[in-house]
């Protein structure tokens, strides 16, 4: 027998009990389906058996960890149902690339014809696996042992992945014959995943799933081609570079031409961006360009880089910030934790912004304010702004593709980019890594190296910091007139020897604890580069530090 401390209460259960069972207890208590157990602070699938004594925790769907493990065994059913529909060569170089809105993209792998019909047929085989109520399995193999599983099924992209794993034993889940390797936590059978949409789009299908907040309810797929045009020109280019997940990565790292890597990357984004400032130059009439974009998109490294394209044109960029225009700290908005909710809108002062920029798109001379953070309020220095013929603003903040942003402006005389790490290579064909745990990291290093902000703190802030940009910046994604992909090819296997040590001071315990935890198994796939080869200029180096630009 085993003594567990569930929900305050002392209870015995016996030797073979799952912690299905014990969540089973306890599961009206909770508005949402259990996914995942704690035992004294460490995780537990619950197809699992107790093994000892502890206080139990619970994760659910509306949970991080419990979302994870949902999104993660829904994508392994939709895999397992190609593997059906159109064979084990289909699923194998199906490729889970990226989210769009509430979204999981998967490229059609070889031999599939996408189409309406074979999005049919894979979610019905899916829907079939639900109602069985199929069980997940897993199982640890050592390494040479998986290595051989995989193999013998022609997944050469996990091989090539482990190849670098200092570990010595793999965990595999298998679903009714097919096996796969996932990093994280699954879910003890399908059945679990009775929420979800299975569409035909561009190249390959969508996989919808709830969000967090709602996780029963599947809310019909969000049209973003914009951004999937984007994404799929990143992924285009990765293929052609020859590094399409972690593996690739590391091979290049062992034969040392990560210095060629990153200068051949650095070059296409200066390509790109020297093609946005042209776009800018051809409408003619632009006065103001307009950057929005998430935390840790790069935002400021991109301003200064595209307003010396510019100048390169004949322009002179003149940059301003939204933030000079927040109202005073007295006037800002508070959310619904009493706190001061400064990604709102309403905690810009747009009519003193359109007012200012109206004077100055008609030859006005205006004086700009500075906004003092240390004292919360708008201050004027004697800055003052007239714009020739060949001047530009270039304006950079959260809000600038809401249209309620610059709404006395003329269409004509604004440009609109967005710009985010939009993604990045995969860890394997069927394990991508989120855009948000690449953004997640720059900030930690930046807010640890600017700020003295400890790792804790910039977890802990992510989430408030995420529901404003859901709000604020992605509605608004398709407004832009040109998208930038800020992510390099390379950083995080440069983010994290900078990382590693900070989230490593995250105490078990922390509310911060299973996020640090799941972010420091997500690193220890890459091998490390050192920071001196990036050049000056280089996007992150906003974030590493050792910038060119005043960033």
């Amino acid at each position: 027998m085993y003594r567990l401390k569930v929900m305050g209460k002392e209870i015995e259960v016996e030797k073979g009990t799952t912690w299905e069972d014990v969540a089973a207890m306890v599961q009206d208590k909770f508005d949402s389906p259990i996914a995942a157990v704690s035992i004294n602070g460490k995780i537990r699938e619950l197809f699992k058996r107790v093994n000892k004594n502890g206080e139990v925790g619970f994760f659910t769907f509306k949970d991080d960890v419990g979302h994870l493990t949902y999104t993660r065994t829904a994508t392994m059913l939709a895999i397992k149902a190609i593997y059906d529909v159109f064979g084990e060569k289909a699923a194998n170089t199906s490729r889970v690339d990226f989210t769009i809105a509430n979204g999981i993209f998967i490229r059609a792998g070889e031999g599939v014809t996408v189409s309406e019909k074979a999005a049919a047929d894979i979610k019905k085989r899916m829907l079939e696996l639900v109602s069985y109520g199929t069980p997940v399995y897993k199982a640890t193999y050592p390494l040479d042992e998986a290595m051989d599983l995989f193999e013998r099924h022609g997944m050469t992209d996990k091989n090539e992945l482990f190849r670098f794993r200092r570990t010595s034993q793999v965990n595999v889940y298998e679903i009714d014959g097919y096996y796969d390797y996932y990093y994280g936590y699954m879910l003890p059978n399908v059945s679990y995943v009775k929420y979800f949409d299975f569409i035909s789009y561009g190249e390959g299908f969508m996989l919808i799933l709830p969000s967090k907040n709602n996780p029963t309810e599947v809310k019909p797929f969000e049209e973003r081609r914009k951004l999937y045009d984007t994404f799929m020109e990143t992924a285009k280019w990765y293929s052609q570079v020859g590094i399409e997940n972690v593996g690739d990565l590391n091979s290049w790292i062992c034969k040392n031409q990560m210095n060629d890597l990153i200068l051949v990357q650095e070059a296409e984004q200066e390509r790109r961006i020297s093609e946005i400032a042209r776009e800018i130059v051809d409408r003619g009439g632009v006065k103001f360009v307009m950057i929005a974009g998430p935390s840790s998109s790069g935002k400021t490294s991109f301003s200064h880089r595209l307003s010396i394209q510019l100048r390169t044109l004949g322009l002179t960029p003149h940059p301003i910030a939204v933030d000079d225009y927040f109202v005073n700290r007295e006037d800002t908005p508070l959310d619904e934790n009493g706190n001061y909710n400064f990604e709102c809108i309403e905690a810009i002062d747009t009519k003193k912004f359109n007012e200012d920029m109206t004077k100055l798109l008609a030859g006005e001379r205006v004086e700009m304010p500075d906004f003092n953070f240390k004292i919360g309020r708008r201050e004027y220095n004697g800055r003052y702004l007239q714009l020739g013929p060949e001047d530009v603003l270039v304006i950079e903040g959260i809000h600038g593709l809401n249209p309620k942003m610059s709404y006395a402006l003329p269409d004509e005389s604004k440009f609109k980019i967005y710009i985010s790490a939009l993604t990045s290579i995969n860890i394997d064909e069927h394990n991508r890594i989120p855009t948000t745990d690449a953004r997640l990291l720059r900030r930690m290093v930046r807010d640890a190296r600017t700020r003295g902000a400890d790792a804790a703190r910039t977890i802990g802030m992510w989430p408030s910091v995420r529901r404003g940009e859901e709000e604020n910046i992605f509605p608004f994604q398709e407004e832009a007139d040109a998208m930038f992909n800020s992510v390099l090819i390379y950083e995080l296997a440069c983010l994290k020897p900078f990382a590693e040590p900070l989230l490593f001071q995250i105490e078990k315990g922390a509310p911060a604890y299973y996020e640090a935890k799941r972010l420091l198994k997500f690193l220890d796939y890459f091998l490390s580069v050192p920071s001196e080869f990036l050049p000056n200029n280089s996007i992150c180096r906003e974030f590493v530090g050792g910038s060119c630009f005043r960033v």
